[in-house]
């Protein structure tokens, strides 16, 4: 399967499918001088071998702390620092194998190095169906997800689907959050039926190849809207701003970023007046196993400290998007008290169906 994204400034192809890999071969073909890959570890201990099989060319390969580990200042740095090593030039090329950290930091390092240089995205987890795509590239700073960082779109992206089979059911959950974000953005039917799934074993029978390239052509509708998140794009961040501040107090990494976001898509829903579907998510995430437990002991002043950093906020304002219609987002001002008030209903909510 292919799909085109297409905003102001790029166009580029999906290719989406088992055995999609060996597309790299006549991506890079005698376009680059050299080419590099960036791999997460976890990734290239499961996958390398099946890589090599359909990869026809030369690289040299830099192995990243998997997950959001590999988001930081440090690794940044020695990423730019191997790039110079082995004299990476402008027409080099870096392809980035892994989740969306590993897509987040690569696109990073290509788009500051030497000012900017090409990559191409290969992600191996359902989430990064997400972050391939749009051209958000960036690293985490330790007082806020994704505080620097560049619009910097791949050359194209090759998603094989051979790399979903080796995924965590961490993983997995991680990825349906993000999954159900663009159903909740665009089709109430396709949320009904995502929302049929009883339990972890049924998402892992959900035919991904579809479900992957259904997500994909919402972000992409809304990326050529909108490719500087200036406003459609905002809406992409549904769930994001309460996510994000679990990320920060529980720490970059140590919760998959999907999981947080799940638990974020309770509280925006509850700050849409939408109980009844918040109850019903609510159900299926504790259902699926998502962390919740934790929540109870986290403070929801420390919540709120990295909730008031969030990007989309203005002139001290708490900007969030909310869902008064499912297909139908909005960006509201909301107080810090109807967070909280979310934030309480979202934990009555976890000890209704824990109990």
């Amino acid at each position: 399967m292919e799909l085109i994204i297409s905003t102001d400034s790029a166009t580029y192809p999906v290719f989406l499918a088992n055995g999609a890999t060996s597309q790299l071969n006549s991506l890079v073909s005698d376009r680059y001088d050299s080419i590099f890959v960036f791999a997460d570890e976890t990734v290239w201990h499961h996958h390398a071998d099946y890589f090599n099989q359909h990869a026809a060319f030369d690289y040299q390969v830099f192995v990243l702390p998997s997950g959001e580990e590999s988001k930081s200042f440090i690794v940044y740095e020695q990423a730019l620092t191997f790039l110079l090593e082995n004299q990476a030039s402008r027409k080099s090329v870096i392809l980035a194998m892994g989740g969306g950290a590993v897509g987040d930091l690569t696109g990073f390092v290509a788009a500051s190095y030497m000012r900017g240089i090409s990559f191409i995205q290969l992600p191996t987890t359902i989430l990064a169906h997400d972050s391939a795509v749009g051209g958000k590239t960036g690293i985490n700073h330790p007082l806020g997800k994704n505080m620097v960082g560049a619009f910097h779109h791949p050359q194209a992206v090759v998603f094989d689907t051979n790399y979903l089979l080796t995924l965590p059911t961490s993983e997995v959950r991680s990825g349906f959050s993000e999954l159900l974000k663009h159903a909740l953005l665009s089709d109430a039917n396709w949320v009904e039926e995502l929302l049929l799934k009883d339990s972890l074993d049924d998402l892992l029978l959900l035919n991904w190849e579809l479900e992957l390239a259904k997500g994909i052509s919402v972000k992409a509708t809304i990326v050529q809207k909108d490719e500087f998140e200036r406003h459609e794009r905002k809406f992409l961040n549904l769930g994001h701003t309460y996510g994000h501040a679990i990320e920060g107090v529980v720490g970059f990494g140590r919760i998959k970023h999907g999981e947080a976001i799940a638990l974020g898509l309770v509280v925006s829903l509850l700050l849409s007046n939408q109980r009844k579907l918040a109850k019903v998510w609510t159900k299926k995430l504790c259902n699926y196993g998502y962390p919740t437990e934790f929540l109870f002991a986290t403070p929801f002043s420390q919540l709120l400290s990295y909730i008031k950093k969030d990007k989309k906020n203005q002139h001290g304002e708490l900007h969030f998007v909310v869902l008064p219609e499912i297909g139908q987002p909005e960006l509201t001002i909301v107080t810090e008290q109807e967070v909280e008030k979310a934030h309480t209903l979202l934990l009555a909510l976890i000890k209704e169906e824990t109990a």
